[in-house]
């Protein structure tokens, strides 16, 4: 309960009058530079409220005296970014193809975007790194379905594979020689054999001579006669120890009889045509361009 105010005895200071079992509470001040502080920020927030936006109302708020936001700042400083990219960009669009790795700036800026690009769109198939995975190419090798220069990588990445909305897009399609009873199993597992031996695989060597019949008349029109695949028609070289789908016997056999067709987007009208070139030249320039 409250009692009178009295001076303590041993800090000489006064009392608030407030007393719990005994113990009494002393009116001890506080600093004098606290205070100060303390009054200083209040002026301070009343100035806050004044320049910047802070006093919220039914449907907006006040603007401040400066007429500043985070949003509006970064606003400026994008479009700022936005007109030094915009003529690289130009520059980039304009310049042929074959002629942008000549240009060292141009060249540099190329590299930069089309990773970002590519981390945008490309990474969640290929990889961040572009290594790919089964039934997704690998983009740092020198084994290429449709072409490893920089005209066939942009225009694989322009118009896309087997992409149905775009009428240039790149289409090839390898026959279901199992679904569709061109071959049998015993001759679908020789050829298996003799394609697995191009690359020093296999296990059954009387196969593999039995099966390069049945590649020769079946498969070589497209893959070559010795399996050194045909880029125009997006054939892979089987010749190498590269594969897409897998390359243990029972993949091949696999993508023998029933066709391998993956499908990839084409970017003309999703990416402006200097981000496509960049993307071109990103992926070339990761080692694996012819």
């Amino acid at each position: 309960m409250p009692t009178k105010v009295e001076k303590d005895t041993v800090t000489g200071t006064d009392t608030t009058g407030h007393e719990w079992d005994g113990i009494k509470e002393l009116n001890t001040p506080l600093p004098r530079w606290w205070i100060n502080v303390f009054y200083a920020t209040v002026i301070w927030a009343i100035g806050y409220y004044v320049v910047y936006p802070a006093i919220p109302g039914l449907n907006s708020h006040t603007d401040g005296l400066w007429d500043w936001t985070a949003r509006k700042q970064l606003a400026t400083q994008m479009e700022a970014v936005q007109a030094d990219r915009a003529q690289w960009m130009d520059k980039l669009a304009s310049t042929p193809l074959d002629q942008i790795p000549q240009n060292a700036a141009l060249m540099e800026f190329a590299v930069a975007g089309g990773r970002a690009a590519f981390a945008d769109n490309c990474a969640p198939c290929h990889g961040s790194g572009g290594a790919g995975g089964p039934g997704y190419p690998n983009l740092l090798d020198d084994d290429w379905l449709w072409g490893g220069t920089l005209d066939d990588i942009h225009t694989t990445v322009t118009h896309g594979v087997r992409w149905s909305a775009d009428a240039d897009t790149r289409v090839t399609e390898m026959p279901r020689f199992g679904i569709d009873g061109i071959l049998d199993k015993n001759q679908i597992n020789d050829a298996a054999e003799f394609v697995l031996s191009l690359s020093g695989g296999g296990s059954d060597k009387y196969g593999a001579e039995r099966g390069q019949q049945v590649f020769a008349e079946n498969c070589a029109a497209c893959h070559g006669e010795s399996g050194q695949g045909t880029p125009e028609l997006g054939a892979p070289r089987l010749a190498d120890a590269i594969w897409l789908y897998g390359g243990d016997k029972e993949s091949v056999v696999q993508s023998i009889t029933g066709a391998r067709a993956g499908v990839m987007p084409a970017w003309a009208g999703r990416l402006d045509e200097a981000t496509i070139r960049q993307l071109a030249i990103y992926v070339h320039s990761q080692g694996g361009g012819e």
